[in-house]
């Protein structure tokens, strides 16, 4: 017997048992002021049906530790934890610590550095197809958030951010900020004590090379490949399952993590691209013991969760 889309059905049991206590730590489910497909809750079931253990919602403009506190207080039966994080942009007053305190004191996992008000991204939007849906309709355009002064310095509420996230045990992700700067940010957070780190989708907008991403792995940070940008099926694609490969290969599936970056409208479903990249990665030759890490054990760990 075949499935509709040709596999043998034991390759699609397959896949569901790879997914067993997958976690998707990067996903845009809403509610949110940009058009979303799924909000956090049609999510957490759709993920429990699949076995997920846990999610964590990302929004450019609001920390969702609040929405994630609601759902587990008043759904216990779903099996897929739903967490949250801050995204560093104006909308929370950008470096903001007090917004990153409280982020981890409601449970938090994840702060990001700016996004949507990166420099770097500001920059790479500018000569790119690409502006955020809500940017010109709803809300005014992103300003830039700084990491440095003048001098080139760090400055003192970022500072302040990473001795948070070494206090509370937040993880830090690098968001969408030049991967000159995820270095500098990065070798600073270490040393104040900041153990959790993920390096944000390299393949697309932060400029890095392979030489980059190996480099910024080494000094023990996660790297996490969004499957928007590799799976078929999204309309994000711009890269292929060999790209995927090179990159998995680069730094080993130890150091990997596949994470949705869906839940926009119009495109596949977040676990549909999951479902998708573990078929893809069967394809390219991984084992079962390989992909598990990467689509489960390596985010739990990095936010904290494998205790």
């Amino acid at each position: 017997m075949t499935s509709a889309d040709g596999l043998a059905l034991d390759q699609e049991a397959r896949i569901s048992e790879i997914l067993q206590g997958a976690v998707d730590p990067h996903v845009h489910s809403g509610p949110s002021i940009a058009p979303r497909a799924v909000d956090h809750l049609d999510l957490a079931r759709d993920l429990s049906g699949a076995g997920f253990s846990a999610m964590v919602t990302k929004d450019h403009d609001y920390s969702g530790v609040m929405c994630a506190a609601l759902i587990k207080a008043h759904h216990p039966e779903l099996s897929t934890r739903v967490f949250s994080g801050i995204v560093l942009n104006n909308v929370v007053g950008g470096l903001n610590p007090y917004a990153v305190e409280h982020t981890a004191a409601m449970g938090g996992k994840v702060v990001w550095l700016p996004t949507l008000a990166a420099e770097n991204h500001l920059t790479w939007e500018a000569s790119s197809d690409w502006s955020h849906p809500a940017s010109t309709q709803k809300i005014r355009p992103a300003r830039a958030v700084p990491l440095f002064d003048a001098d080139g310095a760090m400055l003192p509420e970022l500072l302040d951010i990473l001795d948070v996230c070494a206090a509370t045990g937040l993880a830090l992700a690098s968001g969408h900020i030049h991967v000159s700067e995820t270095k500098r940010v990065f070798a600073e957070a270490k040393k104040r004590g900041v153990e959790r780190l993920i390096f944000t989708h390299p393949e697309d907008i932060v400029g890095a090379s392979m030489e980059d991403t190996l480099e910024i792995a080494n000094m023990g940070a996660q790297v996490e490949h969004s499957l928007a940008f590799f799976v078929e099926g999204s309309k994000f694609r711009n890269r292929s399952n060999e790209e995927l490969k090179a990159y998995i290969d680069l730094v080993g599936p130890e150091r990997t993590i596949l994470c949705s970056d869906l839940g926009q409208v119009g495109t596949i479903s977040p676990l549909q691209g999951f479902r998708t990249a573990v078929r893809t990665c069967l394809e390219l030759g991984y084992t079962d013991a390989q992909i598990k890490p990467m689509v489960s054990t390596n985010a739990a760990q990095v936010i904290g969760l494998d205790g």
